[in-house]
């Protein structure tokens, strides 16, 4: 009994055992302050190359700057600098099609908003068109009439008529500005 117990221990000794493992950082690098840093993300822009110690299996060595393989030149390793730049990345393309998005979504843009505009002197023409047949009417001297919340006739008097006209110009004066 004790043995199985045992076995068992051990068994799941060994397997909580490769799991740390795999849990383990996979990047090492010495921050500014010359500190160990371990990490599962890559180390930040401003750490220089020499002082990444450990990266995971399968990932390239970053482009050294100018100023960095300069740097390392003047200190005598002027191979090992040029090998980085050599492998430095050639520019794939994206930054035109990047553009092309960004020219293509303020086109969009642009034409969305000038349908926007045009329902909207659309609408303000079609405003103006009503208040210039509805102060045709009132100025007709035709009697003018309109219906009341309990759904009853009211026939304007004079001061109605006098405060609808003033309502029905200004109407004008906003919609049909430029002439119309």
């Amino acid at each position: 009994m004790k043995v199985t117990k045992l076995l068992k221990t051990l068994v799941l000794a060994l397997a909580a055992g490769s799991f740390t493992v795999a849990a383990v950082a996979q990047w090492q690098w010495l921050d500014k302050d010359g500190r160990k840093v371990f990490s599962d993300r890559s180390p930040p822009g401003d750490i220089p190359e020499k002082s990444i110690l450990k990266r995971p299996p399968g990932s390239a060595a970053r482009a050294v700057p100018a100023a960095e393989a300069a740097d390392a030149a003047a200190q005598g390793g002027g191979a090992t600098a040029a090998a980085p730049k050599a492998s430095a990345p050639k520019l794939s393309g994206r930054d035109t099609e990047l553009e092309a998005r960004k020219k293509k979504a303020e086109e969009e843009e642009n034409a969305k908003k000038k349908a926007d505009e045009e329902k909207t002197n659309k609408a303000r023409l079609e405003n103006c068109a009503r208040a210039k047949t509805a102060m045709t009417t009132l100025q007709s001297g035709v009697r003018v009439s309109s219906l009341n919340a309990n759904g009853e006739r009211e026939v304007f008097d004079d001061a109605r008529r006098a405060a609808e006209t003033k309502r029905i110009q200004d109407i004008i004066d906003s919609s049909c500005k430029g002439g119309l």
